[in-house]
Order: C-alpha cells, then structure tokens, then sequence
C-alpha cells in the first residue's frame, strides 16, 4: 500500500466560528422571530491552523439557549414562542378573570424562508417541498401559546394550570406550501368550554409577486387544549371567550356544534350504538378469501396487516415540556414521518400530505418512557381514480417492560395523495382488506367520522364521499338570521 506524503493542505477549512442565535424582534408584539448569523469580533482574517494545534469547533458556543427558555432544547420559532411566552408569566393561585378577546391571545409566528437559507433548510424535505412533520410540531406548540396566554390573567399572572393537548380535530392541506416563500402562521382561541378550549391556526404564504399563490389560507387547523388543576389533576375552569365580530361569531358557533356532536358520538360509542353487523360481515367476507383460499383472492386487494409499519424509541429528556413531559408536537411530528414512510411503501411512489384527520391524547408520556409507533393504511379512497387517496392510521403504545404492560397513549389519522402521474404510468394503488372484527371497527370508526359511506364495486367494498343532500331543517337551526334571508331569497328565485 503506497503512503500519502505531504499531504496538501485542505482546501475547505474552519477559519473562524460560526455562531447561530434566534433572537425575538421585541418592537413587534406578533414575535416575529429570525435567525441571523454572527462572527467572532476579534477575528479580523482568516488564519490557517498548523498541524501542531489543531481546530477547535465549540459544540455549543456563548450564545447557548438561556436557562429561562429551557427545559426543551427545540430550534424552531414557533417552539421558542412557545417557551418565552411561559417564561415570562408568574403563577398565581386565583379564579378565572373575565371572559376575554380573541383578539388578547392572538399570536402569529413568521418565517422569513425567502431570504434567511439557513431556516428555510430546517423545513426543507429531501424533494426540496415543505417538511411538513416539522410544520406539524409548529402547529402545536403555537396552539399552546394561545392556549396560555388567554388563561393568563391582564396583571401578567396565571394561574398553576396543565394545559395539555386533548386532541386534533382537523388540519386542512388547502394549497401547496412553497418552500421559497415567507409564511404566516396565526392562532387564536375561538371556543371555550368549562375546562377546555379550540384554538384555530392558520398558515398563510406570502405571494410576493408570485402568480402561484394567493394570500387566502394555505393550511388550517383545529386544536382542543384542557385545563388541568397542577395540584389534583382534576379539570380546571378557565376564561370564557368574547366574540368580538361577526366572524369571530360564526367560528364560536360551528366550535359549540363541533362539541355537541363530538359528545354524542362519545355517548353512542360508550352504548354501543355504532355497531352495525351487515357492514362488519361485508367487510370480513374478502378477508376469509385471502386466509381460506389465498390463491383466489383478488390481486387489486391486499390485507390490512400487510401495510403495517413501526418503529420504537426512548423518550429523551430534550423532547420534553414545560411540565416535563414529552411535547406532544413532537409525537405528531414522529407519527407524521412514520404515517409518511407508511404511505410511501404502499403507493411505491413519494405520497403528498392532505389532512390530518384526527388527532387523540388519552396519556401523558413521559421521559425515560419506550414508546412504540405502529401505522397502518386503514383504506384507500378511489373517487377519482386519477388521483386515489390513502388514509394512515399511527397508534402510539407506551410500553412498560418492568410490569409486562402496553398502554395505548395516542392515535393519529392522516390523509395522503399520490401523485397522478404515476397513475397514469401504471401505478396501482391497491384495496386494503381488515383481517379481524377489530380492524374492520377501526375502518367503520373512522368511514363514519369522516362521512365516508362503503359501495361495492366489482366485487370489492370501496370506501367513497357521500354525496347526500342534506335536509333543510338539519341546516337551518344553525344559521344566524342574515344567512337565512338571503337563503330564503336564492329560493325564491329558483322557484
């Protein structure tokens, strides 16, 4: 072997060091964030270290997070909102003040993408699109911002409350996200129960002379956030919320009629009024096909186990929150990547995010807790055969291995596309078949909540949209009196 003599020196070397800080813009009550780069100051030209010393790269560097913004060691602004909003509240043990503004917890982040590279390449995806997991994780924790500050009280005190993520009914792709443009994401509070409250975030890009993209919403959300007493664990009361328009109004009441039936769905389940036997057995029927005779199942179809995925990991300390507990920003941000590699393996093409479709929070996770991710398609939509869709489910498991026990702590449902164009190069997404009564309810569970209904066609049960009209009198008792006039008057017209 021949030995390398006087090697050249490299070309590429550490001249100085580069020292990243986030810094809040705190002339702008919206905290709009950015990232900038600074240089030693006694560093005046570059100088070419010798073999004798060698460089030395500071693994963390003086501008270290303080420790006020601890304990989660997170780099995205929508995260260190989150922690600057808490740190600088002092707790105080006192009722619920008055109802409050929407307008008073309102918070918007910003993302300078369009000239700040080194943020844009945090959010960046290997096919240079939006990462969306990351968005996800965003999403989160600026609802727990809002969530916060509206239990705040005006003296800039709160009150020792757990403020925890009960669930996610709804997050809407409405437009493709750029990854070059700057984005908006704004949240506010727009229902409030006894002891919880919807947050609604909405993420907008800026068009910047783009013909592309528009200023309306390109992604919306909605998240339900309880309040705990830190003390007994027992649920809390917190602020009532004040309208203050119209639309803020409208947003109140679709909340309230969210709540009513999100109730009766839960009361129907506790009773065991979902079950519905014809449509388990016409699920089941396929599945004995592919377990009795496998060689004469159909080969468009594939078993529900057969899509399956998961992964495991230990819950680390730097992904906990302000109460010490994992974010819950970060398990939606795991779950989407594993929902996404899920996909992926299915379609045989990169899938492209749609909805989350609904998000539970049964169980705190902890630190130190073995937490195990399973996913599986739960169906595929094929409405539009040229562009089929694929519906993911995750089930977070905290596993204990010292008492022999699993407890399901999290299910996440998320929706994803495939690109038409493979479709047209013969991509073929297959029917998911449920094997057993328990996957064939998880199916029913989630074809009801989405107001899916299931057609057979040639010879498979294909879940669809319903295109039921909806009577009259089921709409009207929800509008306010303006919306009914102008209906009554697009009636008579047509009449």
């Amino acid at each position: 072997m021949q030995l390398l003599r006087n090697p050249k020196p490299c070309v590429s070397q550490f001249h100085h060091l580069l020292r990243l800080k986030i810094t809040p813009n705190s002339s702008c009550p919206s905290k709009h964030f950015s990232i900038v780069s600074t240089t030693d100051p006694t560093t005046t030209e570059p100088t070419t270290p010798t073999t004798s010393t060698p460089v030395l790269i500071d693994a963390g560097s003086s501008n270290r997070k303080p420790v006020n913004l601890w304990p989660g060691m997170f780099h995205s602004p929508a995260i260190y909102a989150l922690w600057e909003a808490r740190s600088s509240t002092l707790e105080k043990s006192n009722g619920p003040s008055l109802p409050k503004a929407p307008s008073r917890s309102r918070t918007t982040i910003f993302y300078n993408f369009s000239s700040d590279h080194m943020l844009r390449e945090q959010y960046r995806n290997p096919w240079n699109h939006i990462r969306m997991g990351k968005l996800v994780e965003d999403f989160d924790a600026l609802a727990g911002t809002v969530a916060f500050k509206h239990c705040s009280n005006e003296d800039g005190t709160a009150r020792p409350l757990l403020l925890v993520t009960a669930s996610v009914d709804k997050m809407v792709l409405k437009k493709p996200i750029h990854i070059s443009a700057d984005l908006t994401i704004v949240g506010a509070v727009t229902w409030v129960g006894r002891s919880s409250m919807e947050i609604q975030l909405e993420l907008i890009q800026s068009a910047q002379g783009n013909p592309n993209i528009s200023n309306s919403p390109a992604l919306v959300a909605k998240f339900t956030f309880v309040a705990r007493d830190s003390a007994t664990g027992k649920a809390a009361p917190i602020n009532q919320v004040s309208p203050e328009n119209e639309e803020e109004r409208l947003l109140w009441e679709e909340a309230e009629e969210r709540n009513k039936l999100r109730k009766r769905r839960n009361q129907e389940q506790k009773h065991g009024e979902c079950e519905d036997t014809s449509r388990l057995k016409a699920l089941l029927a396929e599945a004995r096909i592919f377990c009795d005779m496998p060689a004469l199942a159909n080969r468009d179809s594939i078993l529900m186990t057969d899509t399956c995925l998961q992964n495991s990991f230990i819950c680390q300390p730097q992904q906990r929150n302000i109460h010490g507990r994992i974010f819950g920003g970060f398990l939606m941000r795991r779950a989407f990547e594993l929902a996404f590699s899920t996909a992926y393996a299915f379609a045989g093409a990169a899938p492209h995010f749609l909805e989350v479709d609904h998000v539970d929070f049964f169980k705190p996770v902890d630190v130190g807790n073995f937490l195990r991710l399973k996913s599986c398609v739960l169906y595929t939509e094929h409405d539009n055969s040229d562009e089929p869709l694929v519906n993911v489910e995750v089930v977070a498991h905290v596993t204990k291995p010292e008492h022999r026990c699993s407890e399901v702590s999290n299910r996440f449902y998320f929706t994803f596309g495939v690109d038409p164009e493979g479709i047209k190069n013969g991509l073929r997404i297959r029917h998911v078949v449920p094997a057993t009564e328990e996957e064939a309810r998880k199916v029913l569970e989630r074809v009801d909540a989405e107001n899916l209904t299931l057609v057979k066609k040639d010879g498979n049960l294909e879940v669809v949209k319903e295109h039921k009209s909806t009577p009259l009198r089921n709409i009207l008792p929800r509008m306010s009196e303006s919306m009914l006039i102008d209906l009554r008057k697009l009636l008579e017209l047509s009449n």
